[in-house]
């Protein structure tokens, strides 16, 4: 989250903060303030310079310059950046003593500026205090949205829009396609449909990325994720917006709750009509209407719905496509098991069971392309002891998820793509085994592991059912960029774009 991400591109409002002698007065003071209250007994670190701390020792990359720190000073690591204390564990046994053992001290999330607008925090499922409201709230979405019967309930909507993404591609046979694009529209209308009974988006419009819903969300999901916030360092200032994040992020979530408005009037109205013809399989929305959560608590929790539930599963896919093209081998025995698995023409969500290779070939990315590095930040609520270290309180919480997965004393072979490392393995999603945690563990686990994970099995069986996949201009898959991008999710940073050919139906 932007609270604890680092030095933008652009300094020159930042260089002209840190010139300023109010600036450097209102620092020395803190620092003063901060060194008078030493803590004793905090987590190794890197030596810290005076005012900034550590903030030199990291780049944009933030995964792995805390990678690399751990490697010199330990699995569990603290750093000052500007006034703020960032604790950051790198292994399973660090990760087990923040998620388990210290979860009631340690489960209170950061709140990122751009989200930091006092009505929206008490009713936020990713945001608020572990109280009453929250657990009423995320019980409801387990319950109606991630539960196993809510997600067998709604396994032919998820074949629907699977069925729609194919016939788009059949219609665009031979043309190049940004995976991302599709893989986002297709999960944002599987979304849209259980909690407004509607699509919301076209796989046809190339523009909905400058107008529109969309647009919106990938917007909140850039501010959120805002890189180098000057408040974050130095929280005298975030009153003060200097970089404008608060300002935009507000702007886009205000957007975004103008569009639903007009959803939620539409919902209001159908089923006080109460005509035969109305009658329709109950949405998310219908639940919390009937449970009477005014327009403002469902805008909110709707909107943070989509932002999490979309950019989430759609940067996982898109890895764990790039991870299957540039290893051929890979994608041979994919295909070779969805061929000798599935003999009708269309895969159910059903038989995915049928394919044990290919959900380990999800798991193996996940290990290697965590969609949220360090899972979303916490802050200690009270001062708490991990691995015989002192966490004070207020301090921030790392777990650096993606480090833990590329841990050699953890996995042999750790930077290559291996599915075979999760055949016949116990190693789930359920949060308990701290060398694997894409999803979390804690009270903060994800909810809807179970739909995120058979979303991305879904989706890429039945793509590769019905197609070869190709890079274009027919190059070679060895040369596939692999780095990323560091905002909220680890984004490829260059998109991945394919061909995609149909296969000719065997019986």
């Amino acid at each position: 989250m932007d609270i604890t991400f680092f030095l933008d591109a652009n300094l020159s409002s930042f260089i002209f903060i840190l010139s300023t002698p109010l600036f450097l007065y209102f620092i020395i003071k803190q620092t003063i303030n901060l060194f008078s209250h030493n803590i004793k007994n905090l987590p190794p670190g890197p030596p810290k310079l005076p005012i900034i701390g550590n903030l030199h020792q990291v780049g944009d990359k933030l995964h792995v310059s805390l990678a690399k720190l751990a490697r010199e000073h330990g699995p569990l690591i603290s750093l000052k950046l500007g006034t703020q204390i960032l604790v950051a564990a790198s292994s399973p046994e660090a990760a087990k003593g923040i998620l388990k053992t210290q979860d009631r001290l340690l489960s209170s999330r950061v709140v990122p500026t751009a989200m930091q607008h006092k009505p929206f925090l008490p009713h936020s499922i990713l945001f608020s205090e572990c109280n009453d409201s929250w657990k009423t709230l995320r019980n409801l979405c387990k319950t109606e949205m991630f539960s196993s019967n809510a997600i067998e309930a709604r396994a032919r909507l998820r074949e629907e829009k699977v069925e729609r993404l194919l016939e788009f591609l059949l219609e665009k046979q031979g043309q190049v396609i940004n995976t991302e694009d599709i893989v986002f529209t297709t999960l944002f209308n599987t979304l849209s449909c259980a909690v407004f009974g509607k699509d919301l988006l076209n796989l046809e419009d190339e523009h909905e990325t400058r107008v529109g819903v969309k647009r919106s969300i990938l917007m909140i999901v850039k501010h959120v994720g805002r890189v180098k916030d000057v408040g974050a360092f130095f929280p005298i200032f975030q009153r003060f917006d200097l970089q404008g994040i608060r300002k935009g992020g507000m702007k886009h979530i205000q957007e975004v709750f103008d569009y639903w408005k007009d959803l939620i009037e539409e919902k209001r109205c159908l089923i006080n009509s109460s005509t035969p013809s109305s009658v329709q399989s109950k949405s998310f929305l219908d639940v919390l209407l009937e449970n009477g959560f005014s327009d403002d608590r469902i805008n909110e929790y709707v909107t943070e719905l989509f932002v999490a539930g979309t950019n989430t599963t759609t940067t996982a896919l898109v890895w764990a496509m790039t991870e299957i093209v540039k290893n051929q081998d890979v994608m041979t025995k994919i295909q070779e098991e969805v061929k000798r698995e599935i003999t009708s023409d269309k895969i159910q969500v059903s038989q995915l069971p049928k394919l044990p290779y290919l959900q380990a070939c999800v798991k193996e990315s996940l290990r290697l392309h965590p969609p949220v590095p360090f899972l979303l930040p916490r802050v200690a609520v009270e001062t708490c002891e991990v691995m015989n270290y002192t966490v004070p309180k207020n301090a921030i919480i790392f777990v650096n998820v993606w480090a833990i997965g590329r841990d050699p004393k953890v996995w042999d072979d750790p930077l290559t793509f291996k599915p075979e490392r999760f055949l016949g393995k116990d190693l789930d999603y359920k949060g308990q085994d701290f060398e694997f945690l894409p999803f979390g563990s804690g009270r903060r686990m994800c909810p809807s592991v179970p739909l995120g994970s058979k979303s991305m099995e879904f989706i890429i069986a039945s793509l590769i059912h019905k197609f070869d996949w190709a890079l274009p201009n027919n190059e070679s898959p060895s040369k596939l960029d692999m780095d990323d991008r560091f905002l909220i999710t680890l984004k490829k940073e260059k998109p991945l774009k394919l061909v995609f050919k149909p296969k000719k139906y065997r019986k």
